[in-house]
């Protein structure tokens, strides 16, 4: 444990010397703070909304910006130490492949968990001081958001190990990264919306909602959405609604989806050659 701490504790002040954390935080907190104070300026209105708008709506810019920036942030872990010559030498102090992998793991998670917290955290303080929200259905619905966030974050580090530790150069590993996040946050949904229109919405109405648990930025949707049922949704997230997913079995999908890429990782970087 010692030893994991150890690594963990190196990456996460590699991320404050290279300004990852203060990069993230300034981005998360202009975005939040901007789509809650501006959300409704498009029907004439500025100002901090209802709760349940803003919450809706970080989620849905969320979706986008919180996988690109996790997979940014560790698509290099491995191979970026490997091609720098570090890698070998890592490997010869004393602790285990699996140490040293889970131990950059924690160190990029806990960079990405405290600038979630601290980025969207700042939307929270600033509704909670300028807007007739009370305290305890802001800290609340504002909870639900961040962990989820969080561990939406965690997930995408854990499939950029995955990344990073089967290919062999960077340049690799940024491209497939890239694709990574264009498929899980465009284009399965499309392919959702296209298997519904192709066949003209024959589709079984009590497993089509299930098939959003094979995209974990579907399930963190899923899991704002629950929160809130009294949302009028389009789309996927209007179907989803309709089926009783509890917010505790949907964080049971993202721990589920974080524990497959970890443990995939922890196996090909057991297999890898130095």
């Amino acid at each position: 444990m010692n030893a994991i701490l150890s690594v963990a504790n190196k990456e996460f002040h590699d991320g404050l010397r290279n300004r990852w954390v203060l990069s993230i935080c300034i981005i998360l907190s202009v975005l939040a703070i901007g789509l809650a104070y501006f959300g409704a300026a498009a029907a004439g209105k500025v100002g901090f909304t209802s709760l349940s708008s803003t919450i809706v709506s970080l989620a849905s810019l969320a979706v986008f910006i919180i996988p690109l920036i996790a997979l940014m942030l560790a698509y290099d872990g491995v191979v970026g130490e490997d091609e720098n010559g570090t890698l070998l030498l890592l490997m010869t102090y004393p602790l285990s492949r699996w140490q040293l992998l889970l131990g950059k793991m924690v160190g990029q998670g806990a960079v990405m968990a405290f600038s979630t917290l601290v980025g969207f955290g700042s939307s929270a303080v600033m509704m909670g001081l300028f807007s007739d929200t009370d305290w305890q259905s802001l800290l609340s619905a504002y909870g639900v958001f961040i962990l989820s966030a969080i561990l939406l974050g965690w997930v995408f580090i854990a499939i950029a190990y995955v990344i990073s530790a089967s290919v062999s150069e960077k340049s690799k590993a940024a491209g497939i990264a890239l694709i990574c996040w264009f498929v899980f946050v465009l284009v399965f949904d499309l392919g959702l919306l296209g298997l519904l229109v192709g066949t003209q919405g024959n589709v079984d109405e009590t497993l089509f909602p299930y098939l959003l648990l094979l995209n974990p930025t579907d399930i963190f949707r899923l899991v704002n959405i629950s929160w809130f049922a009294d949302q009028n949704l389009t789309g996927l997230m209007a179907i989803a609604q309709q089926t009783q997913f509890t917010t505790l079995s949907l964080f049971g999908s993202l721990l589920a989806w974080l524990l497959l890429p970890v443990s995939a990782a922890m196996v090909i970087f057991n297999r890898r050659g130095l």
